[in-house]
């Protein structure tokens, strides 16, 4: 199984330098790859019997050769892997777009999501990574050396570089203590089990919230590309990666979990995108990250050998009577305890509704 490996490097001032130009090529090569083939679209859609055909990613590299470096001589200081793995990744958000698996590809930003693609010359060895153009740059933890990458993909959150490649893991299928579990996710909690276990959630942004907005006004009130209006980003960066740094530890520590102490897990598919749109607790959900749970889930589980289940997400898990199985029209989300009129049942709204996954995963 193929996991990706992501650790922080250790740059020195030119290194950091050599890094945002390849970004910036990078950025560059998409942006003009993006508005290009919208401009293609954009004719098909006014002329209809003149289609024209969406160039490939080879096409589109064929032209910025040809058009967009003999203009542009910064390109010849990075690498040739930046722009092509760039417009191989727009190519690729097109047809996702098209297949209505994402939204279409939109343009990019400087110092928002920067990063770059490269292969060739690559090697690993245990405190130090070998990039073209770049060279040898030291990382802060040692390093698999067992296998070598094919490609680096190296980027930038706040004023931190990172590199990421794909090793092979190999799959472990160790007896579990638990035979099924049925997880409910929650606002208020972040899971609630189906064994009476309950596991808060980091809530990190509501935490850092309020030091977020005042970061965020003081930025506003500097004068826009002044020294102290870049030092003010790179503040509002950090403080936004330690937020999601301490959801993702959290997520991962329960994920972990699951998948290694329980044979089936039962989840429930949850609409997030639906759920959003309420925005009383759409923020709530965000600092959640519902989706991010299912994500790690579903790969750990075919690391570790569980199986997960995924109720449909019409099975009112939260409406019915985990001993009788009746039904309740409704249930508003202030009812914090369940009520069985039939039966006289009386218990946590999420460990019914946990009880009920549990069963349904069975």
């Amino acid at each position: 199984m193929l996991l990706g490996f992501k650790t922080e490097l250790l740059v020195i001032n030119k290194q950091r330098t050599l890094l945002a130009k390849h970004c910036g090529v990078a950025r560059h090569a998409w942006n003009w790859g993006l508005g290009l083939t919208k401009q293609i679209l954009d004719h098909n859609k006014d002329n209809p019997d003149e289609k024209i055909k969406l160039p490939t990613a080879v096409d589109l590299h064929k032209w910025l050769v040809a058009m967009v470096k003999p203009q542009c001589p910064w390109y010849y200081e990075v690498s040739k892997c930046a722009p092509q793995y760039a417009l191989r990744q727009l190519s690729e958000a097109w047809k996702q777009a098209f297949k209505k698996i994402k939204q279409p590809p939109r343009f990019k930003k400087k110092g928002r999501a920067d990063s770059y693609t490269v292969d060739g010359s690559l090697a690993v060895e245990h405190f130090r990574v070998k990039v073209p153009v770049i060279g040898w740059i030291k990382t802060y933890e040692r390093l698999p050396v067992e296998q070598q990458p094919k490609s680096f993909t190296i980027s930038r959150t706040a004023d931190r570089w990172f590199v990421s490649w794909k090793i092979e893991i190999e799959l472990t299928n160790e007896p579990k203590s638990v035979p099924v579990v049925g997880v409910d996710l929650g606002v208020k909690v972040l899971a609630t089990l189906s064994t009476r276990q309950v596991f808060e959630g980091a809530k990190s942004y509501s935490s850092y919230e309020k030091k977020l907005s005042r970061l965020q006004w003081l930025h506003r009130h500097k004068v826009k590309g002044s020294a102290n209006w870049g030092k003010a980003q790179i503040q509002i960066a950090r403080l936004h990666r330690k937020i999601a740094n301490i959801r993702k530890d959290t997520l991962h520590k329960l994920t972990s979990y699951l998948a290694k102490n329980h044979s089936r897990i039962g989840i429930e598919d949850l609409n997030v995108s639906g759920m959003l749109a309420n925005h009383k607790l759409a923020k709530a959900i965000q600092d959640m990250g519902f989706y991010e749970f299912r994500r790690q889930l579903e790969y750990k589980c075919e690391l570790y050998g569980s199986e997960l289940v995924v109720v449909d997400r019409w099975f009112a898990s939260s409406k019915t009577c985990s001993r009788c199985d009746t039904k309740k029209e409704t249930l508003s989300l202030s009812e914090r305890v369940f009520k069985c009129d039939y039966c006289g049942l009386e218990i946590d709204r999420d460990l019914n509704a946990s009880i009920n996954l549990e069963r349904a995963a069975s």
